[in-house]
């Protein structure tokens, strides 16, 4: 087969790798109360479980770059998927708080390092492709995500225990994994090339990156943890309307990340990320007047459009800007995980404090900056067409 074959053939199989990771995600979501009651915790225990899943992938996504110089991209990649779609069933197992705070940290430590293997290989693809590939790649793990919670949302209308659903969810996910990374490109270290750091801080162009990343993500977490709560809390709105507002932010994401390339190529990121936070800004001050349920709903849909391809293009800007791509996309990850952890948790600090109306502008104020820094993102928008040596093209101990 052609190199172009091959490149254009590793390009579905990782796309088929980001579904899979994705729809072990969407499986847990649905389970959480399920989780919550074999437990036998309370909401503020929950939560407090719930943050070792970001404290695990923090702790653990620096040494993926190791990991892949160590046994391959390949190979990495096939072991470190295994292990998120395993980790699936620990949670369903913990009987009370201090295991589920193991097994969270475990099932983010997975998910994390699997992350930015998957991430650093679909940066690669996208510079031998020349042209954007990232958003349609997170929207293929968004399309994982609601596929594995339509599944899960049966399981559960079912009655079936949460054990047995997450072990035949996570065997035939760790069977679709497997096979979707046999196509993966293979990448190799060079004899003479240095291992990576087992642990190393993220370079200053990943923070710069990151920060745009933790805006966009902060809005992501704040839509999706509050949305339902503010159409029912301050619009009066029934739970069913609440909780289509929050689908259908999650279905406009996709939707926008899976069509984003094309905008991405034709515009450059810069500019798609600059008219996306306009977009992101006008949904939110649609949000924060809302008088009625359709405005609001309106302006989340309009966050999630504006939101969608931010995070895609950080980790494509961080794959190509530096000589160290995994350790630039363990950076970036690192930042928009915490972004994550902190965004639901200081929505409702701000929430208890004056109003849910202040906390959705303080989410307005943030999504400013996408359209005020976007220029950070330059290096996604040169970045696939350009001339780059091997070294500096791959991963940590990798070549093309």
């Amino acid at each position: 087969m052609s190199d172009k074959g091959e490149v254009r053939r590793a390009r579905y199989a990782v796309a088929a790798v980001f579904a899979v990771h994705g729809a072990v995600t969407g499986s847990f979501a649905t389970r959480v109360p399920w989780v919550q009651d074999h437990a036998s915790l309370s909401a503020g225990r929950l939560g407090f479980a719930l943050a070792f899943t970001a404290l695990g992938a923090s702790c653990a996504m620096p040494v993926a770059g190791r990991i892949s110089h160590r046994f391959g991209s390949r190979a990495a990649l096939r072991g470190l998927l295994a292990l998120w779609t395993l980790s699936l069933i620990l949670p369903s197992l913990a009987p009370n708080l201090p295991t589920l705070c193991l097994a969270m940290f475990t099932y983010g430590a997975c998910a994390g390092m699997s992350d930015v293997a998957m991430n650093a290989l679909g940066v690669e693809v996208e510079r031998r492709l020349g042209k954007s590939i990232m958003s349609g790649l997170h929207g293929m793990w968004s399309a994982g995500a609601l596929t594995g919670s339509a599944a899960g949302t049966l399981a559960a209308h079912l009655g079936a225990d949460a054990r047995t659903h997450f072990l035949l969810a996570s065997a035939v996910l760790t069977v679709l994994g497997l096979l979707a990374c046999s196509w993966v490109l293979d990448l190799q270290p060079t004899e003479d090339e240095e291992p990576p750091p087992r642990f190393a801080l993220p370079p200053r162009s990943a923070l710069l990156i990151g920060m745009i990343g933790f805006c966009a993500v902060f809005a992501e977490g704040a839509s999706l943890d509050w949305s339902a709560v503010f159409l029912r809390d301050r619009l009066d709105s029934s739970a069913a309307l609440a909780a289509a507002s929050t689908t259908g932010f999650m279905l406009t994401m996709a939707a926008a990340r899976i069509a984003g390339d094309a905008v991405v190529n034709r515009f450059g990121a810069v500019r798609t990320v600059r008219a996306g936070g306009v977009l992101a800004v006008l949904g939110g001050l649609l949000v924060v007047v809302a008088g009625q349920p359709a405005v609001a709903m309106g302006g989340f849909a309009l966050m999630g459009l504006g939101i969608a391809v931010v995070v895609p293009l950080c980790f494509a800007a961080a794959g190509h800007a530096g000589p160290n791509p995994s350790q630039a996309i363990a950076g970036v990850a690192t930042i928009t995980y915490t972004s994550g952890l902190v965004a639901p948790s200081l929505i409702g600090g701000v929430a208890q404090a004056t109003s849910l109306v202040v906390s959705f502008g303080v989410v307005t104020a943030l999504a400013c900056g996408l359209a005020v820094c976007a220029g950070v993102l330059r290096s996604a928008e040169r970045g696939p067409a350009r001339e780059v040596s091997p070294r500096a093209a791959a991963a940590p101990g990798q070549r093309p």
